[in-house]
């Protein structure tokens, strides 16, 4: 009699563990992404990617990869997912896929168009959508990600000349050029707004000899001129005139009305537009889009 207490006690607490247990296998939905099979997953990622839902088709894409982790589905859906971080703007994702699966797969038959997507997160990244929304322009930001676009357009160009992205990468590297050139600018007319000349000067050199023919060096040189004839150096600054009235007879220096004078409440507004107008802007050709295809 004094043993059954005990006996009891022990059923009861097996008895509580089972319905515990039993209870959190039956609250528990099961995720259907465990248990599709590799194709049908592949048609909800890409599917979802196609209808914009980028985020669903990450999650997706990231199940298939660690499930079935070899084999075609499993590098198109690498390659995918990739493009569904840039689409999702993650930069750092995107780069850091991108990465992955050019020292995982660097003969594969499509690694051209992941060279080209890797330079396209950068690109996005330069003119991203804060400056885009308040209208600043990005040329008086940082220059990293703009020169790391550069060199990711220019390694696709390099390794595959005559990959279907390079058309379009040389057409955005032409831009990026200009984008650097305009940086330079912003920088020189600053130093001769401000009256330092020789400082003005010299970025103004400095921007002619880097980048040739852009579509800023008619800016360069009237700077170029202006600075010089502050200095006094009256050859080198009818030299610096000589070329710009050659080559581009309308320019306003020319007229002496450049450059142009920014009003006082854009300089002291910071979310209002900073871009200031230079010549070379008319010259500028527009960007063509990202010719994305099929992903790949």
């Amino acid at each position: 009699m004094t043993r059954l207490p005990g006996i009891a006690r022990i059923a009861l607490l097996l008895a509580l563990a089972l319905l515990l247990t039993s209870c959190g296998r039956w609250g528990k939905r099961e995720d259907p992404l465990e248990t599709l099979p590799l194709d049908a997953l592949y048609t909800q990622a890409k599917a979802s990617l196609e209808k914009g839902n980028v985020s669903r088709a990450q999650r997706v894409y990231q199940r298939l990869i660690a499930r079935f982790p070899y084999g075609p589905y499993s590098e198109q859906a690498q390659i995918e997912l990739a493009y569904a971080y840039y689409k999702g703007n993650k930069p750092e994702d995107a780069t850091s896929a991108i990465n992955r699966f050019i020292r995982t797969y660097p003969a594969h038959d499509k690694i051209d168009y992941m060279y080209y997507l890797r330079g396209l997160v950068n690109f996005d990244r330069h003119e991203g959508m804060v400056l885009r929304m308040a209208r600043l322009d990005p040329t008086q930001r940082e220059q990293v990600s703009l020169q790391q676009s550069f060199n990711d357009f220019n390694d696709l160009i390099q390794r595959f000349p005559d990959s279907r992205y390079a058309a379009d990468a040389r057409a955005k590297m032409v831009h990026l050029r200009n984008q650097m050139a305009r940086h330079d600018l912003n920088v020189a007319v600053f130093y001769l707004e401000r009256r330092a000349w020789v400082a003005a000067a010299n970025r103004s050199q400095h921007l002619i000899e880097q980048y040739p023919q852009n579509v800023y060096t008619a800016d360069a040189l009237a700077v170029l001129s202006e600075s010089y004839a502050r200095l006094r150096q009256e050859t080198l600054a009818r030299d610096a005139r000589r070329v710009l009235e050659t080559n581009y007879p309308d320019h306003p220096y020319l007229r002496g009305d450049w450059p142009s004078e920014r009003s006082w409440w854009r300089k002291l507004t910071p979310f209002g537009s900073d871009k200031r107008s230079y010549y070379g802007d008319l010259r500028s050709a527009a960007v063509p889009g990202p010719a994305l295809g099929n992903h790949g």
